[in-house]
C-alpha cells in the first residue's frame, strides 16, 4: 500500500504543479484584460484561487514524503538516534491527529456547504463546495502519509536521511 500512496502523491504533486501554473495563467489573463478595452475577467480570479486551495492542499502529502516541508530540527540534532526517532514518530502522530480533526470538521463544512448550493457570484455555476471539499481531502492524505511517516521514523528508515548527504539545513 505505501508504494502505491507514494505513486498517488507523486502523481498529485504534478497534478498541483498544473493548478498553480493554471493559477498564474488566469492571473494573467485577467491583468491583461484589464489593462485591454474589455475590462476584467470576473471570473479568473475566483478560478486561480480554487486552483490556488487544491494544488496548496494536494501537495501536503507528497511534500511531507519528500521531507520538503520546513521543520525546526536544531534540538532534535542533539538526540541519540533512538531519541530523534521517537520525536519523530511523535511528531507524526500530532501532524496524524491535526489531520483527522480537520478532516472531521472539514467534512462537515463541506457537507454544509454543498447543502447550501451555488456560491460565487462571479462564477455562478461554480458552487462553494468545489473550494471546502479540498480540505478534508488534502488532509486525509496528509492523514495517511504522516501515519507512513511515523511508521518509517520507527523502523529507522529516517536516520540516514537526518545524517547523511541532503540532510535538513
Amino acid at each position: 500500500m505505501t508504494a502505491a500512496f507514494l505513486r498517488l502523491t507523486v502523481r498529485l504533486a504534478w497534478v498541483s504543479a498544473v493548478l498553480f501554473v493554471m493559477a498564474g495563467a488566469l492571473l494573467a489573463c485577467d491583468l491583461l484584460a484589464r489593462r485591454l478595452p474589455v475590462g476584467p475577467v470576473a471570473w479568473a480570479a475566483d478560478l486561480a484561487q480554487l486552483c490556488l486551495v487544491w494544488g496548496t492542499l494536494l501537495a501536503m502529502a507528497w511534500l511531507l514524503g519528500a521531507r520538503r516541508h520546513i521543520a525546526v530540527d536544531v534540538l532534535v540534532a542533539l538526540l541519540s538516534a533512538q531519541q530523534r526517532r521517537y520525536t519523530e514518530a511523535f511528531a507524526m502522530l500530532v501532524v496524524a491527529l491535526f489531520s483527522a480533526v480537520v478532516v472531521w470538521q472539514g467534512w462537515a463544512i463541506a457537507v454544509e456547504s454543498i447543502s447550501r448550493g451555488p456560491g460565487s457570484e462571479a462564477v455562478p455555476h461554480l458552487p462553494a463546495w468545489t473550494a471546502d471539499l479540498a480540505v478534508p481531502f488534502g488532509f486525509a492524505l496528509l492523514f495517511v502519509q504522516a501515519l507512513i511517516e511515523a511508521k518509517r521514523a520507527l523502523a529507522g528508515e529516517l536516520d540516514a536521511l537526518a545524517n547523511g548527504p541532503g540532510a535538513r539545513e
